[in-house]
C-alpha cells in the first residue's frame, strides 16, 4: 500500500472511531451536586401564581443572559416548573406568551447561554428540563438563580 494511502486509511479509521456514539450516563443527585456544586431544587407552580415574577424576569432577559455567561458557581438553583404552561397544556397564558413573543430573540440567546453554561445545563438536565422550555432566568444576588420553565415535573 502506498504511504499516502496508508495515512489516509489510518486517519479515516481514527475519525470513524471518534464519530461513534458516546455512552450516555444519567446523572443522579450526588453527581449533579459534584458538578454543579450547589443545591438544585425543583418547584411546581402555576403560571398564574408566578406571572408577575416570570414577566419581570423575561423583561430582564438581556441582563440575565449576560449574568448566565459569567456564572460559574452559585449556592442554589431553583427550577420553577410552570406545568400549566407546558406545550402539552396549550402553552403559557396570554401575558407571559406576549412577553415571550416580544423578547423572542433575547430568549433564544438566553437559552444558548444556559446550554453553554455547564452548571445550569446540568442542573436542568438532572431534572429532565429541556433548554427549549426555559422561559426566563432570574438572579437573586450573585449566588442564587431561579430558572422558570414551561414544563411538567417528572413522574
Amino acid at each position: 500500500m502506498h504511504r499516502t494511502a496508508r495515512h489516509r486509511v489510518t486517519i479515516f479509521a481514527l475519525l470513524a472511531a471518534m464519530a461513534g456514539p458516546a455512552a450516555a450516563q444519567s446523572l443522579d443527585d450526588t453527581t449533579v451536586k459534584s458538578i454543579v456544586g450547589s443545591s438544585v431544587q425543583e418547584e411546581k407552580a402555576t403560571a398564574a401564581a408566578e406571572e408577575g415574577k416570570v414577566v419581570a424576569a423575561i423583561d430582564k432577559t438581556t441582563e440575565a443572559t449576560s449574568q448566565v455567561r459569567k456564572t460559574s458557581s452559585v449556592d442554589k438553583v431553583d427550577i420553577v416548573l410552570l406545568a400549566d404552561s407546558a406545550r402539552t397544556e396549550g402553552g403559557p397564558p396570554p401575558a407571559i406568551a406576549g412577553k415571550i413573543e416580544q423578547h423572542r430573540a433575547e430568549i433564544a440567546l438566553l437559552r444558548q447561554e444556559v446550554e453553554a453554561n455547564a452548571l445550569l445545563f446540568h442542573a436542568l438536565d438532572s431534572r429532565r428540563v429541556l433548554i427549549g422550555d426555559v422561559l426566563a432566568v432570574a438572579f437573586d444576588g450573585p449566588k442564587k438563580v431561579t430558572v422558570y420553565a414551561a414544563a411538567k415535573p417528572n413522574g
